[in-house]
């Protein structure tokens, strides 16, 4: 117990207050105590891959398309405008995506590119007819660009023109041109055939169809 002085109460001192006063701190200089971050290094033998700086871009390889899908199949779109469709696969363009035609004068659909992704190949084939495509590439569908500068008013003004905007009377006339062998070569079943639109019913399940 401290000395008493007079005028003052005697100061009793708790048990363990020396203690702890004499208990050094450490939490300003080495922080708090927590758990420790561990870290886990994997040596496999797999290389990280190192981009070359200054050098030309690799060509991107051809896309496979699917063994059953040949120049003449009738193909399913599943996504898209003409989602449901039954279209003629042309051939392969340099893009990687497949030249498909309704034909045009059959079903409405006209030369699009669709991803074989978004597509069933059935067994259906059709007879091409010795019809050339070759014109068509991935050119061909790039959109017009207009060199005149124009105002934000301008564009909201003709924005519901151009959205109208349809192929030009060129591209028509290619169209009826490259599907004329085509059509003719097409039986009244397969044109009625190309017409209707694919779609489930009740009680058929696609993994248990045969297309």
């Amino acid at each position: 117990s401290r000395l008493e002085s007079p005028g003052r109460r005697p100061v009793q001192e708790r048990p363990g207050s020396a203690k702890r006063r004499c208990r050094p701190s450490f939490q300003g200089s080495m922080g708090k105590a927590g758990q420790a971050k561990q870290v886990f290094r994997t040596f496999g033998t797999k290389k990280k891959a190192t981009k070359k700086v200054g050098g030309e871009k690799a060509k991107a390889a051809p896309t496979k398309l699917k063994k059953n899908v040949t120049p003449g199949t009738v193909l399913i779109l599943l996504a898209g405008r003409f989602r449901g469709k039954r279209v003629v696969f042309l051939k392969a363009l340099e893009s990687g995506l497949m030249l498909v035609t309704g034909p045009y004068a059959v079903n409405g659909v006209p030369l699009r590119r669709v991803n074989q992704r978004y597509c069933i190949a059935t067994s259906t084939k059709v007879d091409l007819k010795g019809a050339d495509f070759s014109k068509v590439d991935d050119a061909y569908f790039a959109r017009s660009k207009d060199k005149k500068k124009k105002s934000k008013k301008e564009d909201a003004m003709f924005a519901a023109d151009a959205a109208k905007a349809g192929p030009s009377k060129e591209k028509k006339d290619g169209q009826k041109q490259m599907d004329e062998p085509i059509v003719k070569g097409l039986s009244d079943d397969v044109k009625g055939y190309l017409k209707a639109r694919f779609s489930l019913t009740a009680r058929m399940f696609p993994h248990e169809l045969k297309f």
